[in-house]
């Protein structure tokens, strides 16, 4: 209201009626860290910059496509073991005849990660683009792309997809501990992390795995076994994705038509002595052998492989399985984002399908997952499991502090920073208000009424708004005079969460017929 009126006249004031409120923060806006073909919008490099999307569309106008040469083609005897190739140590498939393997290179796995993403539910997500696919995957480039972050505020859940196929699980811990103290120093926000080499039998990769991740375990975890997808069709590979270096198209080349021509010796042997249809078939393996990458198009030379050749075929299927075998982090992020949009960040992300998904890479028993869920160290892994007649589900809701009574269950450490962040956000409208009591009894009153809200939406525990939480602030309550004179405003709330019924116990026994 002015000071004074010095015109004649009617003047209108305007009060506001009610309280600030609180507005909900968005839970589930993961963060992506890894390398992809490009990372340009309107002329401007997006290298170790977070950029916001809402698509895959999106994804593929600023951050290209997939990653094309994944594979070498050689001799046995000179192929690299299984267990070295990059984190992908059983995408390998030897011929039929044992004379050549073809083994999986770098596995760039952001652009896959971000296909079973969408799919599982996800939407709006940040992207950071460390580099192209000429580039090594490396562990201090991955970290690297971890620090812009800390000058991000919407980002709720960090992911490094790359993190698996870094070459040791040594580098790739370094990564998901450095992600589990980012979300310490941030606190708002959660990380899901994949098991190294968890398409192995489980329990030499798990022990590796909790030896590896050591401190700040509230924020974070893990889901095993890694999953067999369809994200990959196999219309998506050919020899095209096997790179040509050391003749690697003459040997297959010479290999595939000894599978269709008995007794071949090299593609330049006498076709006299041969059928019409074997010397067609031996000239027509010439043209693979003498395949440029650089200049043609494989598309006709596959679609008439696949027909002539059986062994081609397997091939491409081998190739298609060992790219559609995927960590379950960017599933699982997509199936957070799911279950938050439809039912909220207090439901605990289990006992969902995984959309995508052909089969877990190890089958679990109830035996087999004792360990995993209630290990003596506490470091909880949840188990991705077949249940027959339902399909493949998400079989376990731990964090890695499964010891703390606090923050065993991922939806209350989640529901937690949601409320954290939301009253903080809110709160920042009072910083310099007078710390008198009209401001206490204000941000009392906005911190209530959003503490109703949310359980009324069945978010908090309690038949009562008094069971479900409560919220303090006034000198002598929380505060001291000191404190006043200090300017600081201390606000106490305390809310009951919910905990998912991870047990159900149900007994029968007989009675006596009674008529």
């Amino acid at each position: 209201m002015p000071a004074s009126y010095k015109t004649p006249g009617v003047y209108l004031v305007e009060k506001d009626a009610f309280p600030g409120s609180v507005v909900e923060v968005a839970t589930a806006i993961p963060a992506f860290i890894g390398y992809t073909e490009k990372a340009e919008y309107n002329g401007k490099d997006l290298t170790n910059k977070p950029f916001r999307i809402t698509s895959f569309a999106e994804y593929l106008n600023i951050f290209g496509g997939a990653p094309s040469i994944r594979f070498t083609y050689g001799k046995a005897a000179d192929a690299a073991p299984a267990e070295n190739a990059e984190g992908e140590g059983e995408s390998e498939a030897k011929s039929e005849e044992g004379k050549a393997v073809l083994t999986a290179k770098k596995m760039y796995r952001l652009y896959d990660s971000m296909r079973i993403f969408f799919q599982n539910g996800g939407a709006a997500c940040y992207i950071c683009s460390v580099g192209g696919y000429s580039k090594e995957i490396d562990k201090d480039t991955l970290l690297n792309g971890i620090t812009p972050f800390v000058k991000e505020q919407e980002p709720t859940i960090m992911l490094v997809p790359d993190a698996v196929s870094l070459d040791n699980a040594s580098d790739c811990a370094s990564i998901q501990n450095a992600l589990l103290a980012h979300c310490d120093k941030m606190q708002n926000r959660f990380t899901i992390l994949d098991v190294f080499d968890g398409y192995k039998e489980p329990l030499e990769c798990i022990n590796t795995f909790r030896e590896g991740v050591t401190s700040f375990l509230k924020y974070g975890a893990a889901y095993y076994p890694w999953i067999h997808t369809n994200i990959v069709s196999p219309n998506e590979v050919s020899f095209a994705n096997i790179d040509p270096a050391d003749d690697a198209y003459a040997t297959l080349a010479l290999d595939l038509a000894q599978s269709v021509v008995p007794g071949l010796k090299t593609l330049d042997d006498d076709t006299s002595n041969l059928t019409k249809r074997e010397a067609e078939l031996v000239s027509f393996f010439k043209k693979l052998s003498e395949f440029d990458a650089a200049k043609d198009d494989p598309t006709d030379l596959h679609n008439t492989l696949k027909v002539v050749c059986p062994k081609y075929a397997t091939m491409m299927n081998n190739m298609s399985e060992m790219l559609n075998l995927m960590a379950p982090s960017a599933a699982m992020a997509g199936i957070y984002a799911r279950v938050d949009n439809s039912e909220g960040v207090w439901k605990a992300p289990a006992n969902v399908g995984v959309n995508g998904v052909v089969s877990p890479a190890v089958n679990l028993t109830n035996d087999e997952q004792e360990d995993l869920n209630v290990p003596l160290n506490g470091k909880a892994v949840n188990a991705i499991r077949y249940f027959v007649g339902d399909g493949i589900k998400v079989w376990g809701a731990r964090t890695l502090d499964g010891n703390s009574l606090d923050w065993r269950y991922v939806n209350v450490r989640r529901t937690m920073i949601m409320l954290e962040e939301s009253i903080k956000q809110a709160s920042k409208a009072y910083v310099f208000d007078a710390n008198t009591a009209t401001t206490w009894l204000t941000m009392k009153s906005m911190i209530a009424n959003f503490l109703n809200g949310i359980w009324k939406r069945g978010g908090l525990a309690g038949t009562s708004p008094d069971d479900a939480y409560e919220v303090h602030v006034g000198l002598g309550d929380t505060m001291t005079p000191e404190d006043i004179l200090e300017g600081i405003l201390r606000v106490t709330v305390k809310v009951a969460l919910i905990r998912p019924a991870e047990f159900i116990e149900l007994t029968f026994q007989q009675q006596q017929q009674k008529s």
